[in-house]
């Protein structure tokens, strides 16, 4: 599992590390590991131009100290100063001892444009909003540039705890991070600005119980997928009710029970306006005309998904006693207080202009803000919710705790129907047994891994991706 630290923890860290360090030795690592990477992205270091763009923090001196390296294996390097009289000291001189210069912004566009590498070294993880005006030319110099951009721990002008972006950043083609993954790093918008993310371990013993953000990896999700064992039938490998669908929208039922088909579940019971849409797709589905409670025995509930308004089925799966799944119209239709005071699970699966109205905000705010959003949410509801996106993140009720990042997401799944889908798949796995958090992380990575595959670089419909779910869980599996 790849895991985030909060930028106090991160320090903490470091600090008990360099007490039993010889003074320099963290930043010497760090600065190995970054010329490393930046060797491995030249390819050939020998006669290549690095532009190192200097702060006056730490990350600067990584920034240098890396930079001698790649001049003694041939490279023309030259420091950026931003500001000459704050910039740190000994990284400079190892810099120049190693045939490297330091020059101020006077004429820094012109190097950066005729770089091959430029190396963002401006602000480190205590920085907070955009990039400062003098500092914003040289952003925009480095993204006109053909040259390739190595940020130095994180994109400077990004929030590293937060994933927010207030104003100008510098976008990087590579971000190479040390210690641990910051959360920024895996959440957007900050996350587009990072490019491919490299981890280097300099050594830090960070605290299991303090983790910020965790990504599922496919051990990970192999661990948690459901399995029948030799004496399963259908009930004990669980059933789960979709109540979904209307006449105006008949398809989000069809894809709701799809989803859910594929999630692990040993039934699905169906009820709902779109019955014989259901049936004639699935055969399989068991379809009930009265209402959920008189549709049988389930261990999970799925309603909302094109529910149009109908608050009195919401309402009526609410009130039952086992998790339930609120999607699409029935995060409209339910009940805050009914939520907040249920004793099962409840998951809730908004986009982000869902998650804006149940806020009462505007939809740009959730989306520059998904990590305070999702919390927020969780907290507001007492129900784990998974905050759909560009990063789907996963937050436990109450909000508190690690926030699970998806990681298989990808554009692709932006096409009507996908969150039918993977509401029938969430809630499959909440009948199969798993708990909110975990059904609702597997079910967006399995999710994301099924778009992937099904479109291979072209377009896809939801029906493909659900019908690509059994071949992301073999790949899962291995």
């Amino acid at each position: 599992m790849r895991t985030a630290y909060s930028v106090e923890t991160v320090r903490a860290a470091e600090r008990e590390l360099m007490a039993r360090l010889p003074d320099g030795t963290l930043m010497q690592r760090a600065a190995a590991g970054l010329a490393a990477a930046c060797a491995d992205l030249l390819g050939r270091v020998y006669g290549s131009r690095v532009a190192l763009l200097v702060g006056s923090g730490d990350n600067g001196g990584d920034a240098l100290y890396a930079g001698a390296r790649l001049a003694r294996r041939g490279a023309g390097v030259t420091a950026i100063l931003l500001t000459p009289e704050r910039a740190h000291a000994s990284g400079l001189a190892a810099l120049r001892r190693a045939g490297g210069r330091a020059v101020g912004t006077s004429d820094a566009e012109a190097l950066i444009e005729r770089a091959d590498l430029v190396v963002d070294g401006i602000v480190g993880i205590g920085g907070k909003g955009g990039l400062r005006p003098e500092a914003a030319p040289l952003a925009a110099a480095a993204e006109r540039s053909r040259a390739a951009v190595v940020a130095v721990d994180l994109p400077s002008g990004v929030d590293v705890e937060t994933g927010e972006v207030r104003g100008t950043a510098l976008r990087a083609d590579l971000t190479v991070t040390f210690g641990t993954h910051k959360p920024g790093l895996l959440i957007d918008p900050a996350r587009e600005y990072a490019g491919v993310v490299r981890l280097v371990d300099i050594g830090l013993a960070l605290p299991l119980d303090a983790v910020e953000l965790e990504a599922l990896q496919h051990a990970d999700v192999a661990r948690l997928l459901p399995l029948p064992s030799a004496e399963t039938d259908k009930y004990r490998r669980g059933v789960v009710g979709i109540a979904a669908g209307s006449a105006r929208y008949p398809g989000a039922a069809v894809l709701a029970v799809a989803g859910a088909l594929r999630g692990g579940a040993g039934a699905v019971r169906y009820v709902g306006p779109a019955g014989v849409a259901v049936i004639a797709r699935f055969p399989e589905t068991l379809v009930s005309d009265g209402g959920p409670k008189k549709a049988g025995r389930v261990q999970a509930w799925v309603v909302g998904p094109g529910a149009g308004d109908d608050a009195a089925t919401v309402a009526e799966v609410l009130a039952t006693d086992v998790p339930v799944l609120l999607d699409a119209d029935g995060l409209r239709l339910a009940d805050p207080t009914a939520v907040r005071e249920r004793t099962a699970p409840t998951l809730m699966t908004p986009h982000a202009g869902e998650a804006a109205a149940l806020l009462g905000v505007a939809r740009e705010e959730v989306e520059g803000a998904r990590l305070a959003s999702v919390r927020e949410l969780a907290g507001r509801y007492a129900a784990t919710v998974l905050l759909k996106g560009s990063t789907t993140l996963v937050a436990e009720a109450g909000g508190a705790g690690a926030v699970r990042v998806n990681p298989t997401g990808t554009g692709w799944l932006a096409t009507a129907g996908s969150g039918d889908v993977l509401s029938g798949l969430a809630g499959s796995l909440l009948a199969a047994g798993l708990t909110g958090v975990d059904a609702a992380s597997v079910a967006a990575y399995l999710h994301g891994l099924s778009a992937r595959f099904a479109a291979d670089g072209a377009p896809v419909g939801a029906h493909d991706v659900a019908d690509g779910i059994p071949g992301a869980w073999r790949d899962v599996r291995g």
